[in-house]
């Protein structure tokens, strides 16, 4: 895949299709793979994800202190720069939706429409999303991969998420699996208590059109916090889909259907 260079850091991207730019962001612990898997551009839009700092096969990791969204922001800037990218239809799933909407409230002049899909940030970080990934960065910090695996699958946070959503808790227990599982530690537990912008009241200044996904039984992401950011934002426009838990290929579709739909109803692409 190919790759740029910024502060010390190779950073891995990738690209399909051509058009109008639409830069899309992976969630917290995932890669590229996971917003070209969810999303296919259709003619008219090229598509772009890198792998943030500390995830996918962006390395090194780079300085602790800069694994959160003000770097991440100016490491997409970076991208726009290094593929002369001028403005871009911008979105994110889960941090990536975090980090678009960062990136819009800095750098409103190269955001030409934002795609939030299953935001989990709003002006603050979510307090189960950190009890539980401070947990899991805790563990993994203190045992390893193998043994911290064994160690949360103990814990009552653990039992209680597998009875309430155990596809949940499946991809919990993910995190301990990833090749990187060191590094895992370091990244859970620093970003997932930022926050995109600690002031509400900025939302209203993101004026582009804005399409908001959320879905139900999904703790990670709150669909209230899609409603929410949907009423925040004024051009935005929010949509239901279907949550993973109910069909993961339903809920692909649904995102490729309401995407398509949103651009071609705001004239991109």
């Amino acid at each position: 895949m190919p790759q740029f260079t910024r502060d010390g850091i190779c950073f891995n991207y990738q690209e399909s299709g051509t058009g109008l730019p639409f830069i899309f962001q992976h969630g917290l612990g995932a890669d590229v793979s996971q917003p070209f898997g969810l999303f296919q551009p259709p003619p008219g839009i090229r598509l772009i994800a890198f792998d943030t700092r500390a995830h996918g096969q962006t390395t090194p990791l780079g300085p602790l202190e800069k694994l959160c969204f003000q770097t991440f922001g100016e490491d997409l800037l970076a991208l726009m720069d290094h593929l002369g990218i001028r403005e871009t239809i911008l979105g994110g799933i889960s941090m990536g939706a975090a980090l678009a909407l960062h990136f819009t409230l800095r750098w409103p002049e190269r955001v030409r429409a934002l795609v939030l899909s299953r935001p989990a940030w709003m002006e603050t970080p979510h307090p189960w999303n950190v009890t539980m990934f401070s947990l899991i960065s805790s563990l993994l910090g203190k045992h390893g991969a193998a043994q911290g695996l064994e160690e949360f699958k103990r814990t009552p946070e653990y039992a209680d998420t597998f009875a309430r959503w155990p596809e949940v808790a499946t991809s919990f227990a993910q995190q301990f699996l990833n090749e990187r599982a060191e590094e895992t530690a370091l990244k859970l537990g620093r970003i997932i208590q930022d926050s995109p912008h600690p002031d509400r009241a900025a939302w209203a200044r993101v004026r582009v059109p804005t399409l908001v996904l959320g879905n139900e039984r999904d703790p990670v992401h709150p669909i209230e916090y899609a409603r929410e950011l949907a009423r925040a934002l004024p051009n935005a426009e929010f949509r239901e889909i279907t949550s993973k838990a109910v069909s993961l290929n339903q809920h692909n579709a649904d995102v490729q259907r309401e995407v398509e739909e949103f651009l071609r109803r705001r004239g991109l692409g």
